[in-house]
């Protein structure tokens, strides 16, 4: 079997998990080789994962995307690269439910793009393309033989088809261009440097925690596992003695079921399991089980050296002695993560001083092309930047005054929403993590100004909202948008009085404003973009009893009001939960309001009795009310069961009116 020695190693997406594990490898046993690594640095990147190799002469880190022609053609040509490793790839299979189309921006067109290179250049000897597994689909639960390398693929998931689906090319641009290609198939892989939003690192930060491990469905799911360094040592096998036009599959027949995996986990931090252990909702097509058929690599020299027990071990060991490695993945460690993908990635811990040591990970080494950090103490950079769109308006000032509190990173949006080069411009200048769009026509005083300024409503409430939608898309950006609930009234199935509200999936059935029709259009639109979260708002009521925009106010300087149980938005409770939906990066439509309905009369007595106890006011029926106004109003109650669900912490109306509204104001007042 003829070996083959590489001279010039292009290794993409090296500062993730298993790539990095490769990279050190053959940097650290290899002085006589050239490694270039190539990564964006995404979420689920870490540039600390390279610091076994940051001195060495033989290594060179390049900060892009392989999405970039221009980048791959130079690096080739400069760097006079013979052999390509392709690892960087979108893996997180919950993440391709909602984001898939950024699973194949990266998986198949940057592979497209490396190909087409290696095409043009004619200088590449060996292209070794990464894949799963998962391509397979899922293997009978009885079968005694698992999938060999010329098995139907038949992928289950967004992820699984990218992967398939970059195979195809590779095979292609071998078979039509001669190109010297290599494709592998591993099982799951764990060990240290792992990103959390995998099963085996997220059990072993939340049990250090103290916290509970979540298993989805019934933990029944069968995965086969391998340690990192025995992968790493596969590729390092087949990088010199893989046979080109060959797949081959990277595995173990030792299969573990995921409740099994949390039980070693649970015993290993002697904790009790049964106490340890939640089962949680299963997510969308949750394989049974992959089982590959090892035998073809096994031929080759390999075998697994590290034991289930001695893996397990080493990787708790490093979790526990690097606990803070990706800085705050709570978001991760969530029973469904939706962590979001950012284009262009984000350079995390950049910055950042090894812990352990004082110097700055940027090294000295002149073939470290990474942006020199401002300072080797410099504190580590923030995971979240909001950019926030309505700074003159009542939410979006109070949502400013929130991130200041927290110690959010925020700035406010200068476009205007109907100007999409002026959004893209912000968002470019900006380089936020997340935006906010609490910008909008509401009217003033109120909703009757919307029915003699039409187009200027149209315009904000449905051209601005979408074009922010369409742009925050471009840039891979969740936008979390306030909307409102007043695109519903009582009717037949959700008759006044009955506890029975209006869901996230019911149709609007009001139109009796054109503030409303607006706001019910662009709401249905904006169904068809993946990257929006539409908080449904319902007459806001603050602790600023001074703003005229507070429903309390409001309907305290009236002369007359209507008495109408409604669903009602208390925003001191309600606005820092947006943020937090905001970091665990949900999507869809949520009813945002407080659970359970307050009339106007109710809402009335309670201002009397902790705020003015000579408060008197005066009640007139819908229709007298309709000839003093212009548009009609929205009376309805709405289901907050969603939201209470994701935030149990979530207080009735009347009890959150309590503690957020009328106590603050009352201990104020008796100063």
């Amino acid at each position: 079997m003829a070996s083959y020695t590489p001279k010039n190693i292009l290794i993409t997406g090296a500062a993730g998990f298993i790539a990095s594990h490769v990279a050190n490898r053959l940097v650290r046993s290899y002085p006589d080789y050239n490694i270039v690594v190539l990564d964006k640095l995404d979420y689920c990147s870490n540039l600390k994962n390279l610091l076994p190799s940051k001195s060495s002469p033989n290594f060179k880190f390049v900060k892009g995307d392989i999405g970039s022609a221009d980048l791959v053609n130079y690096l080739l040509i400069t760097e006079s690269i013979d052999t390509i490793m392709h690892f960087a790839a979108q893996t997180h299979v919950d993440n391709s439910f909602g984001n898939s189309f950024e699973f194949t921006k990266n998986n198949i067109y940057g592979t497209h793009v490396l190909l087409e290179a290696c095409k043009v250049t004619g200088q590449i000897r060996r292209f070794i393309h990464v894949s799963t597994d998962e391509v397979y689909g899922e293997t009978d639960e009885d079968a005694v033989v698992g999938n060999h390398e010329a098995s139907q693929l038949l992928p289950t998931n967004p992820y699984s088809a990218t992967k398939a689906g970059a195979e195809m090319l590779v095979m292609a641009y071998g078979r039509s261009y001669g190109l010297p290609v290599i494709t592998t198939r591993g099982n799951n892989v764990y060990g240290p440097n792992q990103f959390p939003e995998k099963l085996i690192p997220k059990f072993i930060l939340l049990a250090m925690q103290g916290k509970s491990l979540p298993i989805h469905g019934d933990g029944a799911n069968v995965r086969s596992y391998l340690y990192c360094e025995d992968v790493a040592e596969a590729f390092e096998l087949i990088l010199h003695k893989g046979e080109v036009g060959h797949v081959y599959n990277i595995g173990t027949k030792k299969e573990r079921r995921v409740i099994d995996v949390a039980k070693d986990i649970c015993r290993l931090f002697s904790v009790d399991s049964e106490a340890c252990i939640k089962f949680v909702e299963n997510r969308p097509f949750n394989d049974q089980r992959y089982f590959l058929d090892d035998q073809k690599l096994t031929v080759l020299g390999w075998s697994e050296r590290t034991t289930w027990e001695e893996g397990l071990k080493k990787t708790i060991e490093w979790y526990t002695k690097n606990p803070n490695w990706w800085g705050d993945v709570s978001g991760a460690l969530l029973p469904h993560p939706r962590m979001l993908m950012m284009p262009g990635g984000i350079e995390r811990h950049f910055d950042e001083p090894e812990e352990e040591k004082s110097e700055s990970y940027v090294s000295s080494n002149p073939r470290m092309l990474v942006p020199p950090s401002k300072c080797s103490g410099s504190p580590r950079k923030p995971p979240y930047k909001f950019l926030i769109y309505g700074k003159t308006g009542w939410i979006g000032g109070l949502l400013g005054k929130l991130c200041e509190k927290q110690g959010i990173p925020f700035e406010y949006g200068k476009g205007r929403l109907e100007d999409r080069s002026s959004l893209a411009a912000d968002i470019q200048n900006i380089k936020p993590t997340h935006v906010f769009n609490a910008a909008g026509v509401t009217g003033r005083p109120n909703v009757d100004w919307c029915e003699s300024h039409k187009a200027e409503t149209i315009r904000a409430n449905v051209a601005g909202t979408l074009t922010l939608a369409d742009v925050c898309r471009e840039h891979g950006l969740l936008m979390m948008n306030f909307a409102t609930g007043c695109i519903f009234e009582y009717d037949a199935k959700h008759p006044e009085g009955s506890g029975i509200g209006f869901t996230e999936e019911d149709k609007p059935n009001f139109f009796g404003s054109f503030y409303s029709k607006t706001k019910a259009m662009v709401e249905e639109l904006l169904k068809e973009f993946d990257n929006v979260c539409t908080l449904r708002v319902r007459m806001p009521i603050s602790s600023d009893l001074s703003n005229p925009r507070n429903f309390i106010t409001k309907i305290s300087r009236y002369n007359k009001v209507v008495n109408i149980p409604n669903s009602v938005t208390i925003l001191d409770e309600l606005l820092p939960i947006s943020i937090e939906m905001a970091k665990r990066n949900l999507r869809g439509i949520w009813n945002f309001t407080n659970p359970g309905v307050a009339s106007h009369n109710e809402i009335l007595e309670m201002y009397k009795q902790y705020i003015d106890p000579s408060f008197k006011w005066a009640n007139f029926t819908i229709e007298e009310q309709a000839k003093v106004i212009v548009a009609a109003r929205s009376n309805n109650e709405m289901d907050a069961s969603k939201l209470k669900k994701e935030f149990p912490e979530l207080l009735p109306i009347k009890e959150s009116l309590i503690k957020y509204v009328f106590e603050p104001n009352k201990k104020t007042s008796a100063q």
